[in-house]
């Protein structure tokens, strides 16, 4: 039986994270799940959240995997801590999850020079102020400034990202944001779809501002948290393989996740719980 590292994501958007991690550590086993039955998780309640988040980490578990990030900004905000701090102990207390605030937190004033940083993302992980609790843990110094952009996920799960009728809800939203302040200097893509508009946010950003994306820091994370944890590498399969797996429509999982993976996926259908 492998021991596959479990990537886990509402939906689509975690492939973008997984397809850094894939290329810095290719020799581990990967399961990926997408909970695109359930998706989006970004306008949900803590509760609902943290219901389907634990219920997806046991399906994890149930697959032979001890190690399980989840590549979900809205999952690492609102269910992470609960599931680390209550829910681990009880279901498996030697297995680990993981997530994508605290990495990107513990690096993101290496690529601010005003101490002025923009955060974008869904409502529930602006809401949650995540980032901002985070950030100020290894950067008290750091100003912290925030929008929402709801549209986001839904022109890009809809395809129409690449289209011009996205510009106007890219410009909108980093408008608003860089009105809160004229002396921000770094973003962050606080959402792994937000990769896919990259090209349009830096056309309505001007060249001085650095888009900070998650892929690598996550990838680079984890790599580190490996090393620095023998007790649980040594617990990993290394075969270099990956399964995909969806809670709904293969054919659309594999349509849509291919451009977000930059491959071709075959997946499999699972219901959960």
């Amino acid at each position: 039986m492998t021991h596959p590292i479990g990537i886990f994501d509402s939906g689509y958007g975690g492939l973008t994270v997984f397809k850094s991690i894939a290329a810095l550590l290719p020799e581990y086993d990967y399961i990926y799940l997408g909970d695109n039955g359930r998706a989006p998780y970004g306008n949900r309640s803590f509760e609902t959240v943290h219901q389907y988040t634990r219920q997806c980490v046991e399906w994890f578990f149930s697959m032979g995997c001890p190690l399980v990030i989840l590549a979900c900004n809205t999952a690492s905000a609102k269910a992470l801590r609960t599931i680390q701090q209550h829910d681990l102990p009880l279901l498996a207390p030697i297995n680990r999850v993981l997530g994508v605030i605290r990495p990107t937190a513990e690096v993101i004033g290496n690529y601010t020079t005003t101490g002025k940083v923009g955060v974008l993302g869904t409502k529930g992980t602006i809401a949650s102020e995540s980032y901002k609790i985070e950030i100020s843990h290894f950067y008290p110094h750091i100003q912290v400034f925030q929008q929402a952009c709801p549209m986001w996920v839904p022109l890009i799960e809809n395809g129409e990202h690449e289209h011009d009728g996205a510009d106007y809800f890219v410009q909108k939203y980093l408008n608003d944001l860089l009105h809160q302040d004229t002396d921000i200097d770094t973003v962050l893509l606080a959402c792994t779809h937000y990769p896919l508009l990259l090209d349009k946010i830096k056309k309505y950003l001007p060249g001085n501002i650095n888009v900070v994306s998650q892929g690598d820091i996550v990838a680079n994370s984890l790599a580190s948290y490996l090393q620095r944890h023998p007790e649980m590498d040594i617990r990993l399969t290394q075969n270099g393989s990956t399964r995909y797996f969806t809670t709904d429509d293969t054919i659309d999982f594999d349509t849509h996740g291919s451009v977000f993976r930059g491959a071709i996926l075959q997946s499999i259908q699972v219901a959960i719980p």
